[in-house]
């Protein structure tokens, strides 16, 4: 087994240098394949196979036992794409013929549509946020960036003071793949930024001179730290399960569309790599419109039998 180890140390390392995977990524990745071969190794019939000996088959059990067990589909399609990515690197380095998970095809997702919240909900959250206090006015910013952009967590925690122009409206963010993307900033939100910006020093002993946003020890607030200071002001506001600072970013697509925006120039914003993962919104904007469309048009009225 030590082989193995090193092996998926080998792998996790080419993730990094060389697809340029984010970290968290990297974590799920090392988490699916250890869990293989983990499960790999209990099994009476397989544990004593070498790596180049796995099959199909061996990978489907896998799967199928944690799908018994209460996995959704949507983690299984991830543990297949790992494993996949996992055995076409070790294709890649002559370690085996073929891949064992090649042909294994992914379950049909679920369609579950993201929450998101009404315009009104948003207007809420800023309304009951303290600007008379240094967190108050670092986190007006800090949502109101977050829905005046559609920018994913870890692109905000990430950003540098180099990243914003005021004067041009707009933030360069380092999205997914290393890619990077300009997004323009609303008024609301470049005049909650300007404020946190004039007063950052006053507010934080700053240690972090590149850093945008600061926890209370003047160093880069953490993902942790934003999603916590987030959270706290969506639970004010509404009662969903699952609030973080994602909901700021499908709300900020749902809005768009709502109000006639194109689909493509959201797709480039969220700086989405296909249409069709920016398609999901169009489905809650549907949604909305036949639910207007039913309580506004005389003869929408349902036939009652």
């Amino acid at each position: 087994m030590s082989k193995i180890y090193q092996h998926i140390n080998n792998f996790l390392q080419y993730l990094s240098s060389h697809k340029q995977y984010s970290q968290h990524t990297i974590e799920a990745y090392k988490r699916d394949v250890l869990q293989f071969f983990e499960f790999f190794n209990l099994n009476e019939s397989a544990k004593h196979k070498k790596i180049n000996q796995i099959t199909k088959q061996d990978v489907r059990e896998f799967i199928s036992s944690l799908i018994r067990y209460g996995m959704s589909k949507k983690s299984a399609e991830r543990k297949i794409a790992a494993l996949k990515s996992y055995f076409s690197y070790l294709n890649k380095e002559n370690l085996i013929q073929k891949n064992p998970v090649s042909g294994i095809p992914l379950p049909k997702k679920e369609k579950v549509l993201p929450q998101f919240l009404q315009e009104h909900e948003i207007s809420e959250i800023f309304n009951k946020i303290d600007t008379d206090t240094p967190s108050g006015i670092r986190d007006r910013a800090i949502l109101e960036l977050f829905y005046s952009t559609g920018i994913r967590l870890s692109e905000l925690s990430g950003l540098n003071i180099h990243d914003i122009d005021l004067h041009a409206g707009t933030v360069r963010v380092l999205g997914k793949g290393a890619k990077q993307r300009i997004v323009p900033i609303g008024k609301c939100a470049s005049r909650a930024i300007k404020e946190y910006l004039y007063k950052k020093e006053a507010l934080f002993k700053v240690r972090d001179d590149n850093a945008v946003f600061l926890n209370r020890f003047g160093k880069r607030l953490s993902n942790r730290g934003i999603q916590l200071r987030v959270t706290k002001w969506l639970t004010m506001v509404s009662e969903k399960k699952g609030l973080s600072p994602h909901i700021l970013r499908h709300s900020f697509a749902t809005h768009l569309l709502d109000r006639g925006a194109d689909l493509q120039a959201v797709k480039e914003l969220l700086g989405h790599s296909s249409l069709s993962t920016t398609q999901m919104y169009t489905h809650l904007s549907t949604s909305r419109l036949k639910k207007i469309y039913e309580q506004a048009h005389p003869r929408a009225e349902k036939i009652v039998k």
